[in-house]
C-alpha cells in the first residue's frame, strides 16, 4: 500500500498515476471539507502531456484556457521578449491557464470517479515512523496506518518534511509580496495571452482564465500585482489565503495603464484580493528517509516564477509512478525518483531566485531605465531568446526536446 499525505495538485495527480498503474493507495488530507482555492496558475506542455496521457484534455478544455502567448513588458508596457506558447510554439500539447482550485476540484472529481473512496479528509499526516521495509504515519486524531512507502504531498508546511528536517524553521521571504485576485476584463495582445510587466521591485502579471463571454464581451482575468516591502513587515510565510487591502499596493500601480491593458482598472474591478509573501525553502542534500519521501512543494517549495509550480509537481508524480512501476513499491523505487528529480527541482529553484525567465525585465530596467525607441541594439533579441530556451531546458519543457522524448508512463487505457 502506498501512503500519501496531502489532496492538493501534486497527491491527487500522483493517485491518478497510480490508480492508472494498478497500484493500491490511500491519500490521508489534513482539511476536513476540500474547497476550490487560490487563483490562476498555468501548466506548461510537459505537464499538460501527462494530463492528457491520463485521459483529462477535455476536463481541462472545460475550466482553463489554452495559452497562446507569452511576453515581457517594461513598466510603460513596451515589449521586451514575446513569444508563442504551446500549441502556437510548436508544441505537441499546449499550455494552459487555469484556476489552481479549478484543477485540484476536478483532479479530486475524477479520482473519486475512478477509484471510489480513496480520499481521507479531517486526517492530516503529523508524523511517521519507517524503517528500509515500510512506514507507519501518525494522523491527527491519535489514528496510525501502516503501508510500503509514504509520499508527502503535503504542501510548503509539509509536517513529513518537517519531521526529517526539524531545526529548518519558517519558509524563506525574499522581501517580496504578491496580491493576487481575478477581475472581470477583456482579452488583451490578441486573446489567450499573459503578459509580465516592470523590474524586480515591481512588477504586474495578466492572463485570461476563461474565453471571452459572447453576452458581455468579458472573460476572468488573472492579475497579480507584486512589489518589494519592508523586509521587516511580519508576514505569515506560506499563507497562501489572507485577505489583502487594495489600498496598500493600488498606489503604486495608478499609472499602470497601458493602453492596450489597464492595470489599476483590473485591480479595482477584482473582488476579494489575497496577499501571498514570495517565499521558498533551501534544497535538501536529500528527501528520502527510509521508506518515505517528498514531492511537489514539500520537497521543493519556489518561487512562483517562470509558471511552473504546478507542472513540476505533476511531472514528480509521473516520475514517482515510473519509478514504481519500474522497481515495486520499495524504497529502491523512491531512491530513484529522487536521483533523477532532486538535481532538476534544485536547478530550478536556484534559476527562480536568480528570476527565471523574468530577469529580462531588470536587464532592461538596469540597461535604459526601461525606455527605448528600438531595444535591439541595448539588449539583442539572440541573447533575450537565448535567455528564454535555457530556462525551459533546465525546467524540462524546451519544445524540441519535449517532442521528441518519449511519455513518462504513456496513456490511459481508455475509461469505459
Amino acid at each position: 500500500m502506498i501512503l500519501i499525505a496531502g489532496a492538493g495538485i501534486a497527491g491527487l495527480s500522483l493517485g491518478l498515476t497510480l490508480h492508472q498503474l494498478g497500484l493500491p493507495f490511500r491519500i490521508f488530507e489534513r482539511v476536513a471539507d476540500l474547497r476550490p482555492t487560490g487563483v490562476g496558475i498555468n501548466l506548461q506542455p510537459n505537464a499538460v502531456r501527462e494530463l492528457f496521457d491520463l485521459g483529462l484534455e477535455a476536463e481541462l478544455d472545460r475550466i482553463g484556457i489554452r495559452t497562446r502567448q507569452y511576453g515581457f513588458y517594461t513598466k510603460t508596457g513596451l515589449p521586451i521578449w514575446v513569444e508563442p506558447r504551446g500549441l502556437a510554439a510548436g508544441y505537441s500539447w499546449p499550455q494552459f491557464s487555469v484556476h489552481r482550485g479549478e484543477l485540484q476540484m476536478m483532479l479530486l472529481r475524477i479520482l473519486r470517479e475512478r477509484a471510489g473512496d480513496v480520499v481521507e479528509t479531517d486526517a492530516g499526516v503529523t508524523a511517521f515512523e519507517t524503517d528500509s521495509q515500510g512506514v507507519t504515519l501518525a494522523l491527527a486524531g491519535g489514528r496510525r496506518v501502516s503501508g510500503d512507502v509514504a509520499i508527502a504531498a503535503d504542501g510548503i508546511h509539509s509536517a513529513i518534511r518537517k519531521q526529517m528536517v526539524p531545526d529548518e524553521g519558517e519558509p524563506i521571504w525574499n522581501g517580496a509580496i504578491m496580491w493576487r485576485g481575478t477581475s472581470p476584463g477583456r482579452h488583451f495582445l490578441g486573446g489567450n495571452a499573459m503578459f509580465l510587466a516592470g523590474h524586480d521591485t515591481q512588477r504586474f502579471v495578466a492572463y485570461p482564465l476563461t474565453p471571452e463571454d459572447p453576452a458581455t464581451g468579458l472573460a476572468t482575468i488573472n492579475w497579480i500585482a507584486e512589489m518589494r516591502v519592508d523586509p521587516d513587515r511580519a508576514m505569515a510565510k506560506g499563507d497562501w489565503n489572507r485577505p489583502a487591502d487594495k489600498a496598500d499596493f493600488l498606489p503604486a500601480f495608478e499609472g499602470w495603464d497601458f493602453g492596450w491593458v489597464d492595470c489599476p482598472g483590473l485591480i479595482r474591478a477584482s473582488g476579494t484580493v489575497y496577499e501571498y509573501p514570495m517565499v521558498d525553502r533551501e534544497p535538501l542534500p536529500a528527501w528520502t528517509e527510509g521508506c518515505v519521501t517528498l514531492m511537489g512543494d514539500a520537497a521543493h517549495a519556489t518561487y512562483p516564477v517562470g509558471s511552473n509550480g504546478a507542472t513540476q509537481a505533476i511531472i514528480d508524480a509521473r516520475k514517482l509512478g515510473a519509478a514504481l512501476r519500474a522497481h515495486g513499491v520499495t524504497r529502491a523505487a523512491l531512491l530513484t525518483y529522487e536521483a533523477e528529480m532532486r538535481p532538476r527541482a534544485e536547478g530550478i529553484l536556484r534559476a527562480n531566485r536568480g528570476k527565471g525567465p523574468d530577469a529580462v525585465m531588470q536587464m532592461v530596467e538596469d540597461l535604459c531605465g526601461g525606455v527605448f525607441d528600438d531595444l535591439e541594439p541595448i539588449l539583442p533579441r539572440e541573447k533575450l531568446a537565448a535567455h528564454a530556451e535555457h530556462y525551459k531546458r533546465l525546467s524540462g519543457f524546451s519544445v524540441d526536446v519535449l517532442n521528441a522524448q518519449p511519455p513518462i508512463i504513456g496513456p490511459m487505457e481508455p475509461v469505459a
